[in-house]
């Protein structure tokens, strides 16, 4: 019996009840290339370069949703070419940004101390983020984290340890308080 009690209290914690799943969005506008040429080719970006010794990563986990459509932060953001590929996770590249992305779930993994934040990650990932503007798509950008609404310039968020950030625009999906990361930061 407290089993059954354990769980229904995780639900709640959760945010109730099960998962609703949002369809993933389709079409060029949906999928969108990891990097710009110039982190293909390894250049500075803002004040991150590529490096090629390898640092510990704490993890943050960003959703995006545009017109009540799932848009995939794809695996690769932050891992210039040549890389090494397992089917859709990205491995090993040349060299890796103080934020990047190895598997297309929303992960981004962070060097701690970067002080990096979701308009970082929009810059290495060569897509526009802005009040108004979420890559490809124009109308006013909602954001949350842990579930509660963002106030600011949503390019400010910090991508700090296990935070759980949603952006979305042209409707709303009920954010996600938290997300359940696995071991490894």
């Amino acid at each position: 019996m407290l089993g059954g009690a354990v769980v229904v209290a995780l639900l709640g914690v959760l945010g109730g009840g099960a998962p609703i799943p949002t369809p993933i969005g389709v079409g060029p506008g949906y999928r969108l290339p990891a990097a710009p040429a110039a982190v293909m080719r390894g250049a500075p970006v803002g004040r991150f370069d590529c490096a090629t010794t390898p640092h510990a990563r704490t993890r943050a986990h960003v959703e995006l949703f545009a017109n009540r459509r799932v848009l995939l932060l794809p695996a690769g953001i932050g891992m210039p070419q040549p890389v090494v590929r397992d089917g859709a996770y990205v491995l090993r590249a040349r060299c890796s940004y103080a934020l990047r992305t190895t598997a297309p779930t929303g992960v981004v993994e962070v060097v701690p101390g970067s002080r990096a934040t979701v308009g970082d990650l929009f810059r290495v990932w060569g897509q526009p983020l802005r009040s108004s503007r979420l890559a490809g798509f124009r109308g006013h950008v909602h954001a949350y984290v842990a579930g509660k609404p963002w106030r600011g310039d949503v390019r400010a968020i910090p991508l700090r340890w296990h935070a759980q950030i949603v952006l979305e625009v042209g409707g709303y999906v009920r954010p996600h308080a938290l997300f359940l990361f696995g071991s490894g930061g």
